[in-house]
């Protein structure tokens, strides 16, 4: 459907963990499972919700998805994703898009203020987008770059945004986290650190306190009255506080939360899923959109240099057995390296391009020059091992469950030759750039959150020394690939955007350079005494401004 040129939008109805062992005794002590309210419960004014959470950022502001986590309890957006992924009020009341669908003229509502107390205006929402494109937010930056070209005051509460180009997606992809709209008036007087470990937003919440390698502490915003079309009612939020705590052992998590400590955690390893559920606790499940958890070959240089080499790693994986076995029914398979099968424009071929045939990964391997084994079973060239360098990011981007499914892959490709050396990366190293170039890795695991196939444009548009993509993980520069993406991005409308997106999909998975291994989940365990938790749907975050406990 080719979309209106205006678009009125309307509103939809302590100590932070105890030690492992400490944990496990907990565990024990809690078989009985989570004891369900009364039939007739009523909600608790007030109180203190602590949750668990697997991780900590170095900001509460940026471009991670664990930072949009919490962010988007602190900062309004101009728009939230409703379920049927549609764009909903939230500091914006509509949206109109000029006939030559480069120009975005949004309407602001009106009297909102940040907690600062300077106003939520045109002037502050022009002023966040030049702050995202002069690098205030990474992630924002790469969505944006290549098609905004400026915005403007039109009047105190509205503003035009111009594009280089059209942009099909752009309204929906400010839903995102990453997009949360600070106080100008902050931005502009306080330290960088201070905007880092508390911005100043329009929000249910703000941040109180952060004890770094703890917990960080959100307190109600009494004054708020922003709630986007999505929420379940207006108004400030019913709890007093969040203790966000930063647990990163599963099983300490799951014991705080069987013990009481907790009363609702994140990331809910997969063995502990049937469980958990059978005691009564409440799980939340979001299979994020975007790309999913994939495994990018390095294709500049190295054995994945020839895509005959690519093509039979592949077939020497028996992904989904991995993915099954180690996920108990919790992970889903994914075998597109495109797009996860959340994301509307999904391209089945490009996920089923490669099954799991042993017997075709040796023949590629063969005419490819890799006919000699060694002693130890692996293949070898000219004298060199057929050895990849595959570091991945323990703890950040691959959980303990996705640890254990590389682990599985690795023992898989020794099978048919592949000498797999797996280099775990601690966080602090990850996010100072180890193991970022051709150089230093070979193959390398990760995912992109989304909202549709436009994330495409992040990890394959060409890289050129004019205008570097370092998010192109593969080093592939395609004219032809980014054709593809570039006709969907400025599609007329979504069907016509969705074929295009599929073309991306189908080369990514004809020249091998990148496979699927399964979705990337966001997922909460929550105890039966607080309700009203719920995921925000543009990525799956734990939103707790409707949430309230019951007695």
């Amino acid at each position: 459907m080719i979309p209106r040129t205006s678009q009125i939008l309307r509103p939809a109805g302590s100590a932070v963990a105890v030690a492992v062992v400490a944990a496990l005794a907990l565990t024990a002590c809690s078989a009985g499972g989570a004891q369900a309210p009364a039939a007739n419960a009523q909600r608790v004014e007030g109180g203190t919700i602590v949750y668990a959470h697997q991780q900590e950022p170095d900001c509460v502001f940026g471009g991670w998805i664990e930072q949009s986590y919490i962010s988007y309890n602190v900062l309004d957006s101009l728009f939230a994703l409703d379920e049927n992924g549609e764009a909903q009020p939230w500091l914006a009341e509509y949206w109109e898009l000029s006939d030559d669908r480069l120009s975005y003229t949004i309407a602001l509502k009106e009297v909102i203020e940040f907690t600062d107390g300077s106003p939520v205006n045109a002037e502050a929402v022009v002023y966040n987008f030049d702050h995202w494109l002069a690098g205030g937010n990474s992630t924002a930056l790469a969505w944006l770059e290549g098609y905004y070209e400026s915005a403007e005051v039109v009047d105190e509460l509205t503003l035009r945004v111009h594009l280089s180009r059209p942009y099909l997606n752009f309204i929906e992809n400010l839903t995102q986290g990453y997009f949360g709209i600070q106080s100008q008036q902050a931005l502009e007087t306080r330290s960088d650190e201070e905007n880092c470990e508390a911005p100043i937003g329009s929000g249910a919440f703000i941040v109180e306190e952060w004890n770094r390698g703890e917990n960080l502490v959100l307190v109600r915003n009494e004054n708020y009255e922003s709630a986007p079309a999505t929420a379940q009612h207006t108004g400030p939020a019913y709890v007093e506080k969040v203790d966000w705590r930063f647990v990163p052992e599963g099983v300490t998590r799951v014991a705080a939360l069987q013990s009481g400590e907790a009363d609702a955690i994140y990331d809910v390893p997969a063995i502990e899923w049937a469980s958990l559920e059978e005691g009564g606790y409440t799980l939340e499940k979001y299979v994020t959109a975007g790309r999913p958890q994939q495994i990018s070959l390095t294709t500049s240089r190295g054995p994945f240099a020839d895509e005959n080499v690519r093509k039979a790693f592949i077939h020497s994986l028996d992904r989904r057995s991995a993915v099954e076995t180690i996920g108990h029914g919790v992970i889903p398979y994914d075998g597109n390296a495109g797009i996860s099968q959340s994301t509307p424009g999904y391209s089945q071929e490009a996920a089923d391009r490669y099954d799991y045939d042993p017997a075709e990964a040796e023949r590629l391997l063969d005419a490819a020059g890799w006919t000699e084994t060694n002693d130890e079973g692996y293949r070898v060239k000219d004298g060199q091992v057929l050895e990849i360098q595959f570091p991945y990011f323990a703890g950040s981007i691959i959980n303990a469950d996705g640890a254990s499914i590389l682990q599985a892959l690795q023992e898989q490709a020794r099978a048919t030759g592949f000498k797999v050396n797996l280099i775990p990366v601690p966080q602090s190293e990850a996010f100072a750039g180890a193991y970022s170039t051709a150089e230093e890795r070979d193959a390398y695991p990760g995912y992109w959150t989304a909202i549709n196939g436009g994330i495409l444009y992040i990890n394959w548009r060409q890289s050129t020394e004019e205008w570097p993509n370092y998010w192109n993980s593969s080093f592939y520069n395609s004219a032809e690939l980014e054709n593809y993406i570039l006709e969907g991005n400025s599609a007329p409308d979504r069907e016509t955007q969705e074929a295009s997106y599929r073309q991306a999909q189908e080369y990514i998975a004809e020249h091998a350079l990148a496979f699927g291994v399964y979705d990337r989940l966001s997922t909460l365990a929550v105890s039966p005494r607080l309700q009203g938790v719920w995921q925000e749907h543009a990525q799956g975050g734990p939103t707790f401004y409707d949430a309230h406990f019951v007695q």
